[in-house]
C-alpha cells in the first residue's frame, strides 16, 4: 500500500475543475468518500473539504471556494456507482444538511467490520491491522475552515479516504464468505436515508445530558444558561464547549445561585469565566429565579414502555437465543437483534412465519436468516 507522501491527489477549488472531475467520476463503478468539518472551531459546523478517491487518484473538493456542488449530484444519486464511506452516519447527514445531497448505493466499511465481528472498528485501527498503515490523527481536530490548508493537512485528508476501496474489497469478500453481505448492504441502504435533526425550536435542555434529573427550578435555570451560552457562541462564532463547559452549567443550575463570589468560591466557574461572563450569567439566573412556580419548565419524560407480565418470559427466551447466536456467529448481540425488536416480537408473539413478517420493525435480512429460529425460541420451554 502507498503512504500519504506517495498519493496522487488534485485540489479542486473552482467550478470549472469541479465540472471536469465530476464528469470523470461518474464513469467509475466505485468511489470512496470522506469529509472534514469544523465543528470543533465554529458555532455552526459546516463541511470544509470533501475527499473522493478512485483506485488510483483522489480529489479534494473545497466547498468553501465552490458554492454550487450540484455537479456532484449525478455521482451521489447514481445507483450504479457505489459510494464507500467509513462511519457514514455523520457524513450522510452533513451532505444533506449543507448541500441537499442524497446518496444511493452506499457501502459503509465501519458497519461491515461490525458485521464481521471486528472488535475495533475505527478506521485507524482497521487500516493498521489489515494494511499496516498508520494514519496521522493529529490533524483530525484541526480547523479545516482555514485557508490555505497546509500540505500536511491535505496529505492527511487524502490518506483518510485513499484506502477505503481496497478495504471495502476485502470486507465484501469476507462478508460474502460468511453469507452476511446482504445483511450489511440492507443496513447500508437504510443508513443512506438518515437526515439531520430539523427541529430547532425545541428547548436546548432536551439535548443536554443530565437535564432529566433536575427539578423544575433548576431545569429552568439550566435552559436560561443554555440559551445565554448559545447567544454568546453565535456572536463569537465558537462552539458551545469553548464558551462554557456543560458540567459547569449543570452545577450552577443545581446550586441555584447567581452570586459570582459563590460561583467562584465553590469552583463552579473559574476567575477567567467570571470575568468574561459573570454579569450575563447572573442576569440569566436571576431571570430564571423570578419565574413563578406554575410557569417552571418540566422535563417531558417519555414513559418507558411497560413489559407486560406475559411477555417477560418470552423476552428471556429471545435474549437467551440471541446470546447463544452471538457466540456462534461471533457477533455483538446488538448486531443480530436490538432490545427494542426483541420486546416487540415478545409482545406480538407471532405464531407463524407469516405473523412474524407483519412486524414492521424486523428487517429482511433478520427475517430471512433468523425468522424460524425466533419462532422456535418463543415456543421453547
Amino acid at each position: 500500500m502507498k503512504d500519504s507522501g506517495q498519493m496522487n491527489y488534485q485540489y479542486i477549488d473552482t467550478a470549472a475543475k469541479l465540472s471536469t472531475v465530476s464528469n470523470s467520476l461518474v464513469q467509475r463503478k466505485t468511489v470512496a468518500v470522506d469529509l472534514e468539518a469544523d465543528s470543533m472551531h465554529h458555532y455552526k459546523e459546516k463541511i470544509c473539504l470533501i475527499q473522493i478517491a478512485t483506485r488510483k487518484t483522489c480529489v479534494l473538493i473545497d466547498p468553501l471556494q465552490i458554492r454550487d456542488l450540484s455537479p456532484l449530484n449525478s455521482l451521489f444519486a447514481n445507483p450504479e456507482i457505489q459510494k464507500i464511506f467509513h462511519g457514514a452516519d455523520y457524513d450522510v447527514r452533513s451532505l444533506y444538511r449543507d448541500f441537499s445531497i442524497r446518496i444511493q448505493n452506499l457501502f459503509d466499511t465501519e458497519l461491515a467490520c461490525r458485521f464481521l465481528g471486528v472488535p475495533e472498528t475505527g478506521l485507524d485501527a482497521v487500516l493498521s491491522k489489515r494494511f499496516n498503515v498508520q494514519l496521522n490523527k493529529r490533524f483530525q481536530k484541526k480547523d479545516w475552515s482555514r485557508r490555505p490548508l497546509p500540505k500536511e493537512m491535505l496529505d492527511y485528508a487524502a490518506s483518510d479516504v485513499f484506502y477505503l476501496i481496497p478495504l471495502a474489497t476485502e470486507l465484501k469478500k469476507e462478508l460474502k464468505a460468511k453469507d452476511r453481505l446482504s445483511w450489511a448492504q440492507e443496513e447500508c441502504d437504510l443508513l443512506s436515508t438518515v437526515r439531520p435533526n430539523a427541529n430547532n425550536e425545541e428547548p436546548l435542555f432536551l439535548r443536554f445530558k443530565g437535564a432529566g434529573r433536575l427539578n423544575p427550578r433548576s431545569l429552568t435555570i439550566l435552559e436560561a444558561l443554555l440559551q445565554m451560552r448559545d447567544g454568546i457562541s453565535q456572536k463569537k462564532d465558537k462552539p458551545w464547549f469553548k464558551i462554557l463547559r456543560n458540567q459547569a452549567l449543570l452545577n450552577i443550575a443545581v446550586a441555584q445561585s447567581s452570586n459570582p463570589e459563590f460561583l467562584l468560591n465553590n469552583r463552579l466557574l473559574s476567575a477567567k469565566e467570571i470575568s468574561r461572563y459573570g454579569s450575563v450569567i447572573s442576569r440569566a439566573i436571576n431571570k430564571a429565579l423570578a419565574v413563578p412556580d406554575n410557569c417552571l419548565l418540566k422535563y417531558p419524560y417519555r414513559p418507558t414502555p411497560r413489559v407486560k407480565p406475559f411477555a417477560r418470559k418470552r423476552i428471556r427466551k429471545l435474549r437467551q437465543w440471541r446470546e447463544d447466536k452471538s457466540k456462534t456467529l461471533r457477533l455483538n448481540p446488538s448486531m443480530i437483534c436490538n432490545k427494542t425488536l426483541l420486546s416487540i416480537i415478545a409482545h406480538e408473539n407471532p405464531k407463524t412465519i407469516t405473523d412474524l413478517r407483519t412486524i414492521e420493525e424486523i428487517k429482511d435480512w433478520q427475517f430471512q436468516n433468523f425468522g424460524k429460529e425466533l419462532l422456535n425460541a418463543l415456543k421453547s420451554e
